[in-house]
This record gives structure tokens, sequence and C-alpha cells, in this order.
């Protein structure tokens, strides 16, 4: 019996929305903006967490853990930093990544769900669905149908704890009726995204090399495959089925 695949678990900004480092360089505004001092390198290697977490981060770091003022500056860094990136994604266009639509259309037609979780909040989440017209389908819930264009979509404020933990992970599998994480396939172009697929125990966790991240970059964290577009997972998926054939 081949290995049946029931779900596919997409990154957004990087992996299926195009990401020419805006969300980086967005954040780095508003840290900079509110005081943060924090290199290039800091920021992009927080890629892929919950912004407002990474502010924690970040002001702990540089006040000390229990300083009064943290969680003032956290608010104010980021309560900026999504003003600054609301008015990004309002005001520039918004394409899916090479590779995505094959991908999108080949699990439609195998009948493999797709969600995709980010580390953004709801609001620009749905900002960037709305554009790419992925949120037509979706209920109050965020869920779709088998002929919505994704069948769910999680953001990192509707869970407890984001990235690198798997819950968002685990919210898309309850939300679609998926119980066995050795049926779903998690992908995405950051180390916490690898992270967060090795701790849902997912059957295979790929990194994703054309978004934000290098091989280089990845290749320490925890992942089955390096790919170079998410539409080698259709190739994945199609080896995987020959080889529990044979």
């Amino acid at each position: 019996m081949s290995q049946q695949i029931e779900l596919v678990v997409l990154d957004m900004a990087g992996t299926t929305v195009t990401d020419q480092h805006e969300v980086e360089a967005c954040f780095a505004k508003a840290a900079r903006l509110t005081g943060i001092e924090a290199t290039d390198a800091e920021i992009l290697a927080v890629q892929g967490l919950a912004k407002r977490f990474v502010f924690q981060l970040f002001w702990r770091k540089q006040l000390g853990e229990s300083h009064p003022e943290v969680e003032k500056r956290v608010d104010e860094s980021y309560a900026l930093f999504k003003e600054i990136l609301e008015k990004h994604y309002h005001t520039h266009p918004v394409t899916p990544t090479e590779g995505c639509l094959a991908l999108f259309n080949y699990l439609h037609e195998n009948q493999i769900k797709i969600a995709l979780t980010t580390g953004f909040y709801r609001v620009v989440t749905d900002i960037i669905l709305e554009k790419l017209g992925w949120l037509e389908g979706l209920d109050e819930n965020r869920v779709g149908t088998p002929s919505s264009m994704i069948q769910a979509s999680i953001s990192s404020d509707e869970v407890e704890l984001g990235r690198p933990h798997p819950l968002m992970i685990q919210k898309a599998m309850r939300l679609l009726g998926v119980s066995d994480p050795k049926r779903v396939i998690n992908a995405g172009d950051t180390p916490s995204d690898l992270q967060s697929g090795h701790a849902a125990g997912v059957f295979l966790n790929l990194g994703v090399t054309n978004g934000t991240h290098t091989t280089e970059q990845l290749i320490s964290h925890p992942h089955d495959a390096l790919i170079g577009s998410i539409d080698e997972i259709i190739n994945v998926i199609e080896g995987t089925k020959v080889k529990s054939k044979s």
C-alpha cells in the first residue's frame, strides 16, 4: 500500500508567498525606530517566529530579562511594526512563489489538503490571502472546502505558542480531521518552520531554499530534505508512492 499523504502544511512568506525580504525590512524599520539594537543577521535568524515574541526576545536581551520597561517597549515596537507591515501589504502586489500554483493544482487533483501556517497575525494574513484570492471559500474559522484554493489558514496569534512549537501544525490537523502526523508533510523556508515540523513529528519535514534562507542557513536544522522550490514536493510525494509500493 502506498503512503497516503492527507495534508501538506506550508509556510506563507518565502514559501508560498514571494518574499523579497520585505517582512525582514519592515521588522528592521520598526526595531530601529523604537530603539532596538539588532543586526541584520540577528533579525534574519528569527524570521518565521511570531513577531511580538521576537520583539520580546530583543528587548529582554537589550534591557535585561526582568527590566520593568520591557513589556512597554515590546508593545510600542510591535504596534509600529503592525502599522508598517499592514501599509506595505495594502500598497504592494502579492504573488505566489515559483512552483506554488503547480503544487496546489497537484494536491487538489490528488485530494490532498493544503494548510498555510504563518508567523503573521490574522489581520495581515487575511490581507495577503485576499490579495491572492486564497481567502475565498474559507469560513470564519479560516477553514475551506475541497474546492477552495487552500483548506485551512492558521496564524501565530491563533495558538498559544507559535513556532518553533508545533501547535499551528497540530491545529491544522484538528481543523481538517487528520489524526496521524505521519500522513502530513511540512515545508518552510526558515529554521523555525523546520523546528516546528520536527516537533510535530510529521512524515516529511522539508526545507525550502529559494525563500528567505539558503541551503547553508538551513542545513543544520532538523529536516528530511532540502528542496529548491515547493513544486518539488510533487516529486517527493510521487517517489514516496513508488517506494512504498515496491
